[in-house]
């Protein structure tokens, strides 16, 4: 019985490891093997600029004053303007990812420089 599994599979173009037919790898691993592939190297990219859109850092004399208005839990070191909104925005380290969030006073209220220009149409 088992001879003529060995045989069909050998007539259907399996390979053989010592007389025993070795299953090919169908569509469906060569497609998962891919994925995998895709997905590792897709972890290695480094993201687009997390400042794009973003004013240079302000001024000592600026950054005083932000420091007087803005809630302690913020970080400091990384501020800048966007020009879009007019507003602070400081970089947030979590635990998972890097962002920019808006600067923020003690009452939860956006540090803005200046009103925001409606954007071109």
């Amino acid at each position: 019985m088992m001879e003529a599994i060995a045989t069909e599979a050998l007539r259907m173009g399996a390979q053989t490891t010592k007389g025993r037919p070795v299953p090919r790898v169908g569509a469906t691993g060569r497609a998962a093997l891919l994925f995998v592939a895709v997905m590792t190297l897709g972890a290695c990219a480094v993201p687009l600029g997390e400042t794009a859109g973003l004013e240079p850092a302000p001024s000592r004399e600026v950054l005083t004053r932000l420091n007087a208005l803005a809630a302690s839990y913020q970080d400091l070191s990384f501020v800048r303007l966007r020009p879009e909104d007019g507003c602070y925005w400081y970089r947030h380290v979590g635990p998972v990812e890097t962002t920019m969030l808006p600067l923020r006073t003690v009452e939860g209220r956006t540090i803005c420089n200046r009103r925001a220009t409606p954007a071109p149409v």
